[in-house]
């Protein structure tokens, strides 16, 4: 305006208003002269204000009603030319804005007037525009009139006028608002949206707005009230007014002024409280009328819906609800329930169609959408109103499928006119045919059950321009074209998705990028204040949370809606393009959800896309069993209609592109593929590969689709996991069209590029598409189960591209994908399958071996464990395909990698060990042809750590029964690496010692105790203990050769490589290994089978000493016990010193004890040989000990000790184990020993009683006995007796009678032991020879060397010399009572029967012959008895009396004993021990300690010479001479060493002998003689010896002693009893006999009474009279008158003999005392 304004404008105003004012005066001079006076008079004012006034147009201003004036009067003529001068003139003063208030009124009212007369109509409008939109004087009435004058002025006749006016009109409105607009700003007032109370209805009060607000209020107001046909309050004066108009004027203010009625309440308020409810009102007639029912329903006639007010209400509605949905949100809701309502298929078609394009103004909406949804969808209590638009588009969609359009009957006829060129009317049913037949170009369309429906272009996407909306000049409803509606809808529903998805991603990107600044922000340390940081990250989670349900809450609404129609329209579509913009938007969609996490959804595009892709009823599980397919049945209530989701037809008509195999279980004909679900089939693979990052589980829904499509297209895995085009395998083949054919190259490198990419994916969208894959292969294999028809083989191979491609971060999807492979795969008993699983997994093994990792894999111990991991897994699978592809893999591994495991060894050592025994040959073969190459190439490259693991590993070999070259080979190894483990030694020390400090760091930090096998020991000495303890397993192994050679290997490498250990680890050496084993080979044999081995596999014959499993156990244990035996004794030098040496000796010796007494020979006997060994030890002084290696190999002395004897004792690694290197090494330990006698001591007697238990254990005689009754051997007894000598050396210091008593109840059992028939002629030459058994030379040689001992002991030990005689004796006594085993019946050697054909029978007991034993124990007594006669002990313990006791057994038996030598010799030694002892004592006499022998040598005696048995038939008469002279000997004895001494000799003894004499000197006669012998058999000799002592004791003259005097009248008297006794007994005998003569015994005892008789005579008469006592002669005269009456015998021997005796008794003639009497006869 600023032009107006110029000094020049002015100017040039002046000039043309003077200019006006003339030309006015001038026309008006004639007819209207006070016009031409008001005119000039004018023109002087204008000039009069020019010249005063500096500002002259506001001065101009102020004065505008006197200037105006003549204007207005010109009007007033009403003559045209006057008024257009006029009207001109007003127009240029009022562009110049100098009309004032008052001026304006005026001016108003003349241009009513002017209306009212309908003149110059154009111009009047244009002056009211001018005057209005120039300035803002007009108010109020003024205003109302001038705009009610524009009104009036439209509904003229004149065309031209009635549109001029409704454009002024419509200015005029616009013009209103705009000053409310200015005025606003002006007052730079901004009001905040305001808050309305509900409760305002009946605000009418304006006197709160501002004058251009109120202005603009009450014209609003009264335009509300004319379109709903009431009389206005402020345009006073409206004659007449149509609604159309009306709407359209208030469409424009909303649709232009928003602002307004946003900022100021009581625009508000006339929005909600009129506006909405007209519209609603105007509404009705629509909402009420159903097509097809007019009348018959309802009897009011129902208002039809007007096209023309119908559309400019949803305009209405169109602008409502994009501009002021926030004051209006309950009204929306009722409108957008009306727009959705007049979709139903009964409105009328041109509604249908109005609706859907004032709903596709809203689709291209987004933010408005989302509005609705905030409000509505998320509200509680509301309509879900963003969901019923989308479902009702679906629906409507569905019913133009369903409904043939019945709008306008002429339509369709005409439709198919216009589409068809041609005119064919057949084109709905037809036209699907028409390209393949006719090879016309088809129209878009879609085409669903019989219905064809075009589809046109109407829109560029994205805009939403209406067509039936625009047409603001049709008053009847237009016809709709065929396809219109459906094209709209469709586009509806792409930009719906469209503005959906960018919006809600554009917002998600915005947010993900704030929210990266944000955390960035606070993740940065140079912030200021992180407190209000942290706080603008929380506002932003809090913001986004709301955002994100806003979304949630939009996709969750709309999506079942858009699926439905999406997916019909997908299988209706016959167009290329169509079905790629449908494709695409259920792809946008699908990734949205995904986006948004919203699984449901985004699983129920997938599975419409993946439906899509297979052919028609295609059986997929996967997709019928989802979520999203439960669609397929399911149907969606929209506004109380049922919406079914359609599922796809069969007949949509395409072109048919391939033909191939369903993958199923029963495949059954074939499925054929069109160039649809090839599209498809490229968007679910564009789908997957742009979109993988969100896909989640519905990975399983795509790939399980894509594998069908690859099976059905005859697509085969090849290496790597690519998929190539090969033929199928079984059935009619696959049928590819060419135009497939140059697809499928492209498919498969789009689906490897698919896998290629998921390298690109996140981590947790790769594991989604890993569990993808693998439970898309479990279902593979459920398929393959049962069957070996070839298996899908999709989703390994996918497996393992996928791997392959990630291998730059295999670490996190490694365990899925391998453990899938390994629980699932690897175990099918498919075997294709299963031969693919491992082949892909043994793939992966070695790529990610070989992979150029980052950090390298030497670095990354942790990777290399986790990608060797799974081959170790491989174990726990027994097919055997499987573990000889892992082992292949191994020795694969080994040959490439060998020497960079590093710390993956011990995972592939375990997967040589891990085979197990039944696992077949070749497997094993294969395993330990891996271990081979590891102990021969590898040892030194791997750790150290690992040779632990080497050795496990040989070991297990070892223990596999399977072949057993393998095992001995195993054995083999095991020595080859203790053979390294020497050579190495150091090194290896060095290493495992470093590694151990760090584990023991790693321990002390964690807080936790190191925990490895024999712990304390130093690491090097573990690896020793793991060797020795492998090899101890295998000393227990089933099967006797691997026994016997790990047994020989055992002791060996201790022997051979003891020496490295160090000395405290031979602790462990002796407990863990050595006892433990032999603790293991005790039990296994006691348990072992007695069952018969029939051969030893094969044709190969066992030996019957090793023919049952006893027995073969036997010689391991044999075996054992020897090694350790020898390891003690030849390691003595080292155990010892150990701290718990006597508790190993003790284990030691009860582990030879229960060897000793197990009832097997050939152990019993070797445990006594390992016993003998350990006691050969003289000493722990090594001189004696053998070097090992020669000794020219020693070391010299002193720098050994100087090299070993430094302050850290390193071992010296010297390969010899000489004595001075032994010296050498424990010269620290040599003081020590001296001092140990006392410990020494202990192991002794620990020996002593282990022996003791030995003996007495195996000698008691058992209970019972049968066939099976275990007795000792002789050999064993042998040794066990052998041993003793030896062993008392130790302890002969503290050997008591305890000890001694012990040893001897040994020796008399082991004596006692029978043994069997069979073994009799080995040990007995034969029962004849005299000879002794070794075991019997062993018991003297014991007993013997310990009164050997006892000679030279101290005093004390003397005291066990009556227990050596009581041993001897005992063993004696055995010479006629051979000892009893127990309860056992034992034949003499004679009668047993030990002929050799009998070898199996049950082995009989032979009692031995003991009589040499006993004889020589006899001997030794005597011996004995020589040297200590005079010891005390002897002499109190009675010695002699036993000795006397004893013989008297053999003595009184004589001719009975077993063996004649026997009483022979116990004469002997009788007389030699009496002539020993009886002199000892009568030395004793006085002290009575012989009293008790007396009576028991005149009880022998008697029973010697005068036996009761009779001697044998066969006796020479020489011997029987010797025998005789053998008596002679002992009466000699008597005379000579007894009787002289009587007077030191109990009477009663002395009494006893001369009884014995008497008995002895008259013949004692055997009636056994026959006659002729009977001369010599007579002992005469005896008799005769007899009576002589007898006579000699009787008269001797030399009596010193009272005591003489009594034995000689004892003698006589019995002498005389004697012959009366038997001259009687002959007389009476001879009376009998008669005639008869009486025996010849007989006889020649009276011949020898009578001659004694008459000798007695002579001695008495020698004698000197005072030493003969009277009682004796009496007796000789008594005799007289028995030998008188023998005179009457017939023998003349004894009548010779009797005249002898007779003589002497001359002398006892003689008178009586009176008388004197001669004394001859």
């Amino acid at each position: 305006m600023s032009g107006t304004h110029s000094p020049e404008a002015v100017k040039k105003l002046l000039e043309n208003m003077q200019s006006d004012l003339r030309a006015l005066s001038l026309e008006c001079k004639k007819k209207f002269p006070p016009v031409k006076e008001a005119a000039e008079s004018g023109i002087i004012k204008v000039k009069t204000i020019a010249a005063r006034n500096t500002e002259i147009l506001a001065a101009l201003k102020e004065n505008s009603s006197e200037v105006v004036q003549p204007f207005l009067m010109g009007c007033g003529t009403k003559e045209p030319k006057i008024t257009q001068l006029c009207l001109a003139a007003i127009q240029r003063l009022m562009s110049h804005e100098v009309v004032s208030e008052t001026a304006a009124g005026n001016i108003i009212n003349m241009l009513w007037q002017l209306m009212e007369n309908s003149l110059e109509e154009l111009k009047l409008l244009q002056t009211v525009l001018v005057l209005l939109t120039t300035n803002t004087v007009v108010h109020d009435e003024a205003l109302s009139k001038a705009i009610v004058l524009c009104f009036r002025l439209h509904f003229t006749k004149d065309n031209i006028t009635n549109n001029t006016a409704a454009a002024t009109v419509r200015q005029v409105v616009t013009v209103v608002f705009e000053r409310m607009v200015a005025e606003d700003e002006r007052h730079n007032v901004i009001i905040e949206q305001p808050v309305l109370v509900q409760g305002n209805s009946n605000r009418r009060s304006v006197n709160t707005l501002k004058p251009c607000a109120k202005d603009a209020y009450m014209l609003f107001q009264d335009l509300c009230q004319l379109v709903n046909a009431d009389a206005p309050y402020w345009l006073v004066g409206m004659t007449e007014m149509t609604r159309t108009f009306g709407l359209e004027l208030l469409e424009s203010v909303l649709n232009d002024f928003p602002q307004v009625f946003l900022q100021h309440q009581e625009f508000s308020f006339l929005l909600k409280e009129r506006v909405c409810p007209l519209v609603i009102k105007l509404f009705s007639p629509n909402i009420k009328f159903r097509q097809g029912s007019s009348t018959s329903s309802s009897p009011a006639p129902v208002e039809k819906p007007y096209f023309p007010i119908c559309m400019r209400l949803l305009r209405v509605v169109s602008v409502l609800i994009k501009q002021f949905y926030s004051l209006l949100v309950t009204e929306c809701e009722i409108f957008l329930s009306l727009l959705v309502k007049f979709l139903d298929a009964d409105k009328p078609q041109w509604l249908r169609a109005v609706a859907v394009e004032s709903i596709h103004r809203l689709c291209v909406q987004p933010q408005l959408l989302r509005s609705f949804c905030q409000s509505y969808d998320m509200k509680q209590h509301s309509t879900k109103v963003f969901r019923d638009i989308v479902n009702a588009l679906g629906s409507f969609i569905q019913s133009l499928f369903l409904v043939p359009p019945t709008g306008n009957p002429a339509t369709a006829a005409n439709q198919a006119g216009n589409n068809n060129a041609g005119g064919q009317a057949s084109a709905p049913a037809n036209s699907g045919m028409l390209g393949i037949g006719g090879g016309v170009t088809l129209l878009p369309a879609f085409e669903y059950r019989g219905t064809w429906i075009p589809i046109l272009t109407i829109t560029v996407q994205g805009s939403a321009k209406a067509t039936y909306l625009e047409m603001l000049d049709k008053v009847e409803p237009p016809t709709i074209p065929e396809g219109y509606a459906m094209s709209v809808a469709f586009h509806c529903l792409l930009d719906l998705v469209r503005g959906i998805t960018s919006m809600i991603e554009g917002e998600l990107g915005e947010a993900e990028a704030e929210y990266q600044t944000a955390t960035e922000a606070v993740s940065s340390p140079a912030q200021s204040s992180e407190q209000q940081d942290l706080q603008s990250t929380s506002d932003h989670t809090d913001r986004e949370t709301v955002s994100r349900a806003v979304w949630e809450e939009m996709v969750n609404a709309c999506w079942c809606g858009l699926l439905a129609a999406l997916s019909l329209l997908l299988d209706a579509s016959t167009d290329e393009a169509a079905t790629e913009n449908i494709l695409k938007a259920e792809l946008t969609m699908a990734a949205l959800c995904g986006k948004l996490g919203l699984v449901t959804s985004r699983d129920a595009f997938i599975t419409a896309i993946c439906k899509g892709s297979l052919p028609p009823h295609y059986a997929l599980t996967v997709l019928n069993t989802t979520t999203a397919a439960a669609l397929s049945n399911k149907s969606y209530s929209i506004q109380g209609q049922s919406v079914l989701m359609i599922s796809p037809s069969s007949e949509s008509h395409q072109q048919v592109v391939a033909v191939g195999q369903p993958l199923a279980v029963q495949p059954q004909g074939t499925v054929m593929l069109t160039s649809k679900n090839i599209q498809c089939m490229r968007t679910l693979l564009n789908l997957a590969h742009c979109h993988g990052a969100v896909l989640g589980t519905s990975w399983q829904l795509v790939l399980a689709t894509l594998q069908h499509l690859v099976w059905i297209l005859g697509l085969k895995p090849s290496s790597g996991g690519a998929l190539k085009p090969g033929r199928a395998v079984e059935g009619p083949s696959t049928v590819l069209t060419t135009a497939v054919m140059t697809d499928l190259p492209v498919i498969s490198n789009i689906l490897s590029r698919l896998f290629e990419s998921s390298q690109y994916l996140d981590d947790v969208s790769l594991h989604h598409l890993i569990n993808a894959l693998c439970s898309l292969s479990l279902e593979a294999m459920d398929m393959a189960y049962g069957n070996n028809k070839e298996p899908s083989l999709f989703a390994v191979a996918k497996l393992l591209e996928t791997g392959l491609v990630n291998m730059h971060r295999i670490e996190i999807l490694w365990r899925p994908l391998t453990g899938h492979l390994l629980e699932k795969v690897c175990q099918h008993p498919n075997s294709r399958m299963r031969e693919w699983g491992a082949e892909a997994l043994t793939s992966l093994i070695k790529a990610g071996l070989t992979f150029n990792h980052d950090p390298p894999l030497s670095q990354n111990q942790r990777l290399q464990l986790l990608l060797l991991n799974p081959l170790k897994e491989m174990s726990n699978i027994n097919h055997p395909d499987i573990r000889l592809k892992q082992l292949e893999c191994v020795l694969q591994i080994l040959q490439s990698q060998g020497d960079s495991l590093g710390p993956g060894w011990p995972l592939v050592l375990g997967v040589m060990g891990a085979i197990r025994n039944d696992q077949g040959e070749s497997l094993i073969r294969t395993a330990f042809q891996c271990l081979q190459l590891v102990v021969t190439d590898f040892l030194p490259t791997m750790p150290c750590t690992c040779l632990q693991i080497v050795v496990d590993v040989a070991g297990s070999f070892g223990l596999h029964n399977q072949e057993l070259n393998i095992s001995l080979t195993s054995i083999g190894l095991l020595w080859n690496i203790s053979d390294y483990f020497f050579q190495r030694g150091e090194a290896i020390e060095k290493e495992l010692n470093k590694e151990e400090a760090a584990q023991q760091k790693q321990a002390e930090e964690k807080g936790v105790v190191l925990n490895r096998p024999f712990h304390p020991a130093p690491p090097f000495d573990c690896l020793w203990l793991c060797l020795y303890a492998k090899l101890g397993e295998l000393c227990v192994d089933p099967r006797p050769a691997v026994r016997k050679s790990a047994g020989q290997t055992l002791f060996s490498t201790i022997g051979a490589h003891g020496t490295l250990l160090q000395h405290s680890t031979w602790h462990t050496v002796i407990w863990k290994v050595l006892f433990h084993l032999l603790d293991r080979v005790r039990e296994s044999s006691t348990t072992a089978d007695k069952e018969k081995i029939e051969s030893g596999g094969g044709n190969i014959l066992i030996h019957h000493s090793r023919d049952t499993a006893e027995k073969q156990w036997a010689e391991t244990w044999v075996l054992t016990l020897a090694g350790v035996a020898r390891i003690f004794n030849t390691r003595r030098y080292l155990l010892q010193p150990l701290g718990d040496f006597s508790k190993a000796w003790d284990v030691l010796l009860d582990h030879i004890q229960s060897a000793a007494l197990s009832k097997n020979n050939e152990v019993s006997l070797a445990a006594l040989k390992s016993f003998q060994e350990i006691l050969q030890i003289v000493s722990p002084v090594r001189d004696s000990e053998k070097p090992e290696t020669p000794p020219a190999v020693n070391v010299p002395m002193p720098v050994l000790i100087g090299s070993i004897s430094g302050p850290g004792l390193s071992r010296p690694f010297v390969r010899t184990d000489s004595i001075g290197e032994r010296l050498g090494r424990y010269s620290n330990v040599e003081p020590s020993i001296v001092n140990d006698e006392l410990e020494d001591l202990n192991l002794w007697w620990a020996a002593w009683n282990t022996w003791y238990k030995i003996g007495s254990e195996s000698t008691k005689p058992p209970i019972a006995f049968d066939k099976l009754t275990f007795i000792p051997s002789q050999p064993f007894l042998t040794a066990l007796v052998q041993i003793f000598p030896a062993l008392y050396q130790h302890i002969k210091t503290g050997f008591n009678m305890d000890d001694l008593q012990k040893l001897g109840v040994i020796l008399h059992s082991a004596v006692s032991v029978p043994i069997s028939s069979d073994a009799s002629p080995f040990i007995l030459p034969s029962y004849t020879e005299a000879v002794l058994t070794s075991l019997q030379e062993a018991v003297l040689t014991a007993l013997d060397v310990l009164q050997k001992a006892i000679c030279v002991g101290p005093e004390n030990m003397q005291i066990m010399y009556p227990a050596i005689f009581d041993q001897l004796l005992a063993f004696v006594e055995f010479s006629c009572k051979p000892p009893q085993y127990g309860q056992l019946e034992t034949k003499h050697i004679a009668n047993a029967k030990y002929n050799q054909i009998q070898l199996f029978a049950p082995a009989e007991w032979v009692a031995l012959n003991y009589v040499p034993f006993a004889e020589r124990s006899l001997e030794v007594v005597v011996d004995l008895y020589q040297k200590t006669a005079c010891h005390k002990a002897v002499v109190n313990e009675k010695v002699l009396q036993n000795i006397i006791k004893t013989l008297r057994v053999p003595l009184s038996l004589k001719y009975s004993c077993p063996s004649e030598s026997t009483w022979k010799l116990a004469v002997t030694s009788l007389l030699k021990v009496l002539s020993i002892g009886l002199p000892v004592a009568r030395q004793h006499a006085s002290s009575g300690k012989f009293d008790s022998m007396w009576p028991e040598l005149a009880h022998t005696f008697d029973d010697f010479l005068f036996t009761k048995s009779i001697p044998p038939d066969n006796l020479s008469i020489q011997e029987f001479q010797r025998n005789e002279s053998i008596d002679v000997e002992v009466v000699q004895l008597i005379s000579t060493e007894i009787l002289p001494y009587a007077n030191f000799i109990p009477k009663e003894f002395v009494g006893q002998i001369m009884t014995m004499l008497n008995k002895g000197s008259i013949h004692s006669q055997s009636s056994s003689f026959t006659e002729a012998e009977i001369d010599i058999r007579l002992r005469e000799e005896f008799s005769k010896i007899c009576f002589e002592t007898l006579l000699q004791f009787s008269f001797s003259n030399k009596v010193t002693t009272p005591q003489e005097g009594y034995i000689s009248r004892m003698a006589l008297s019995v002498l005389l009893k004697r012959s009366q006794d038997v001259l009687r007994r002959y007389i009476e005998d001879e009376r009998l006999s008669g005639k008869c003569p009486l025996p010849r015994q007989q006889v020649t005892e009276i011949i020898f009474v009578l001659k004694a008789v008459s000798t007695l005579i002579d001695s008495l008469k020698k004698t000197q009279p005072e030493n003969v006592d009277g009682n004796t002669w009496a007796q000789v005269i008594a005799l007289y008158p028995t030998l008188v009456e023998c005179i009457t015998c017939s023998s003349s021997e004894v009548c010779s003999a009797l005249k002898e005796a007779l003589v002497p008794f001359k002398d006892f003639m003689q008178p009586p005392a009176s008388k004197v009497q001669n004394g001859e006869s």
